[in-house]
């Protein structure tokens, strides 16, 4: 948008003064009362601080009267076309992004606009501005200067052009200066997989920029730079390494919706942590054994239950054979069995003619197994990753809720060497009775209500796998939570670590959300695409950025999982490198700048020596007597000390009071009180106090018998 200005937009006091123009004072002591009666700079957008020399204030061109105006724009000075305004996408996008108390001044002053545009036809602009500057307690300038904002601007932009506008340039990062190789010891001592903590790498940096005389900042300055020049994630790297990186990249989401009971299972072995005694089986010429069984159990992938198991002292196929024929026996055949990348089931009674299959020799005359031979496809689960086999939350419960019933009490071995409780190998169980306290432990289990599964929605495993069993493909648990995905905006909590978040069984995340990590952030959706993402706000209504969805891949698909893999890596690729740039100095470096301001032996210069400020007395000496002996590691200074305050208890020890003298005294201040005389409130408490003891009724029982003469 085209708008003419003249050649000078902002004035000073001085410069107005001497232009000359109407309706204004001549002189600059003029010029600022009418600033200051006006409230020219309390106006957004129309008064500065002038940068350079000087310093000092201006003002915008517009600010001037009506008079001034027009002579200043025909007085012949050259003119300008300014096309400063931005576009209305680029202004909208400012606004989106302003906290919401900046808004709602936008829409309050976009009212006030709409009340003087309602009196204007029946006032004029003119009386309009000035009706509605008084009803609101305001200049009628602040209300021009509004309407020069919004000045050829369509009705429906109107309040992002109104917002105001000091919110239109970030803050700039106060920082002190400080000598950039100063900055590099910094980073590149504290960029590394040691992690020393900041203030020593501070310290050592100190002392180092001091000897080659570099310009050093304060300690929370360089710590503060530190943060927002330095991601979380590249520290992360540099201090703990790639796997705690890869932590904070957010796990990938497999969907279980799209399964049905028993189309996919998958299979792993659980140590106990219980002593169990097996007993001797002298036919076989197997004694009895003592140790912690390993259980196999078979798990549904949709529900969550555990369809069979069998305990055993170790781990091996045979034991893998059993406790799927247990599962297909009672429940049928699996379409899909995800494995555990182990020996006991890449056996080739168990797998063999599987193509994935990477244990043992695989050869072409081999039998196949017996989950090949039933026509299950076979999956294996990335070796040394727990989340890749959703039995394993399953025997994390069964720790504890088995491990440690109290029928195993004294059984219980502890999870690791040195967790072992106090009773650790008082008893073992028997076999018996620990098959049984499992079996009724995985029946309660698959029991249990409450569970927030995806499918389960407060049901219990068993109830969810009934259900999607007796009725084949089911989708009412999908349609239910497409009706309730029918909300508005929610305030959630952006996770820490990564700032993902997690909503209606979807989660939402792009790499600028670790700035919002562990922080309540509100979204807005589209209930109708979920998938295509969601716009993340701050708690006060400003706009942060724009989080696609991570798309919840099937659960046995395994392109989505290569995707996912390809693209942790490339984003722990580009902190690597980020990590390096910041390095700019190595730790020899480091190290060898400090070898060469250390001093040359181990002992205090004679400079720095410290002088003693506690003179010793010489006890003994002034009146000719031996000094005392001193107890071993007693200072004569501490012993002075001692001798002064045990002269000054001796001298004020309280002289022992009888009983017969205590009773005189509270007889003389009865006597005293009955007469009127001037009695302090410690001595009537004191004697309040002694009337309620025995002592006091004891001797007034003697005094009332033989009077004062009990007194000798």
């Amino acid at each position: 948008m085209t708008r003419v200005t003249p050649a000078q937009e902002w004035w000073s006091a001085d410069e107005i003064a001497v232009a000359g123009l109407p309706d204004l004072p001549a002189t600059a002591r003029g010029i600022n009362l009418l600033i200051a009666r006006e409230g020219w700079r309390s106006q957004p957008g129309m008064a500065r601080r002038r940068t350079g020399r000087g310093g000092g204030w201006e003002y915008s061109w517009r600010l001037l009267p009506s008079r001034a105006l027009r002579k200043l724009l025909s007085s012949g000075q050259p003119l300008k076309v300014s096309t400063s305004r931005p576009m209305r996408d680029e202004v909208w996008k400012w606004f989106e992004a302003l906290p919401g108390n900046v808004k709602a001044k936008a829409q309050e002053r976009l009212l006030v606009v709409q009340k003087v545009e309602a009196l204007e036809p029946m006032f004029g602009k003119h009386l309009a501005v000035a009706e509605v500057a008084r009803m609101e307690s305001m200049g009628a300038r602040t209300l021009w200067s509004w309407f020069a904002l919004i000045d050829g601007v369509l009705a429906c932009d109107r309040l992002s052009y109104l917002a105001p506008r000091h919110r239109a340039v970030p803050e700039r990062a106060r920082t002190k200066g400080f000598d950039p190789d100063f900055w590099g010891l910094i980073r590149s001592d504290f960029l590394r997989p040691e992690a020393p903590p900041f203030t020593d790498c501070y310290r050592r940096s100190v002392r180092v920029a001091l000897d080659k005389g570099l310009e050093i900042a304060p300690e929370r300055t360089m710590r503060r730079w530190l943060d927002a020049t330095v991601s979380m994630p590249v520290q992360v790297l540099a201090r703990k390494g790639t796997d705690a990186l890869k932590r904070l990249y957010p796990a990938q989401v497999r969907d279980k919706t799209a399964l049905v009971a028993l189309e996919a299972v998958n299979a792993d072995f659980h140590k106990f942590d219980v002593f169990v005694r097996w007993p001797a089986i002298p036919k076989l010429g197997q004694p009895e054994w003592i140790g912690r069984p390993q259980m196999v159990g078979f798990q549904d992938i949709y529900s969550g239950r555990i369809l069979s198991f069998r305990v055993d002292r170790s781990p091996n196929s045979t034991a893998v054979m059993l406790a799927a024929g247990d599962m297909i026996e009672q429940w049928g055949i699996p379409e899909h069995v995800l494995f555990d990348n182990g020996r006991e089931f890449a056996a080739k009674a168990i797998t063999g003619g599987a193509e994935t299959r990477y244990r043992f020799k695989v050869k072409e005359d081999d039998l196949p197994g017996l989950f090949t031979l039933l026509g299950c496809e076979i999956h294996w689960a990335t070796p040394y990753a727990g989340q890749s086999k959703p039995v394993e939350r399953a025997w994390r419960d069964l720790a504890s809720t088995v491990a440690k019933d109290p029928r195993f009490a004294g059984a219980y071995s502890g999870n690791s060497p040195d967790a072992k409780p106090e009773n650790y190998g008082d008893k073992a169980i028997d076999l018996e009775v620990f098959l049984a306290v499992l079996a009724e432990g995985i029946a309660e289990h698959n029991a249990r209500a409450g569970r927030r599964s995806e499918v389960a929605w407060g049901r219990s495993f068993a109830e969810v796998f009934d259900e999607s069993y007796a009725t084949a493909p089911i989708r009412k648990a999908t349609e239910a939570q497409r009706r309730l995905w029918l909300l508005g905006a929610e305030g959630l909590n952006a996770k820490r670590g990564s700032g993902e978040v997690a909503f209606l069984g979807n989660v939402y995340w792009a790499a600028w959300m670790h700035d919002v990590a562990g922080c309540r952030v509100v979204v807005r959706f589209d209930p109708a695409d979920l998938h295509s993402g969601v716009h993340v706000y701050s708690q006060d209504n400003a706009y942060l950025g724009h989080a696609p969805a991570m798309q919840k891949a099937g659960f046995l698909d395994m392109d989505e999982a290569r995707v996912h893999a390809r693209s942790r890596n490339a984003w722990i690729a580009a902190e690597k490198k980020a990590a390096a740039a910041h390095r700019q100095f190595t730790i020899s470096e480091i190290a060898d700048g400090l070898d060469q301001i250390a001093p040359v032996s181990g002992r205090m210069s004679d400079s720095v020596r410290p002088e003693a400020k506690v003179v010793r007395p010489a006890f003994g000496a002034a009146t000719g007597r031996p000094a005392l002996a001193l107890p071993p590691g007693v200072s004569e200074v501490q012993a002075g000390i001692v001798v002064d305050l045990a002269a000054q208890r001796a001298a004020v020890a309280p002289v022992e009071e009888s009983q017969r003298d205590r009773f005189r005294r509270a007889l003389e201040l009865e006597r005293g009180l009955a007469a009127g005389a001037a009695v302090t409130f410690e001595q009537k408490l004191w004697l309040t106090i002694y009337q309620n003891e025995p002592e006091y009724r004891a001797e007034r029982m003697l005094w009332e018998e033989a009077g004062d003469a009990i007194f000798g």
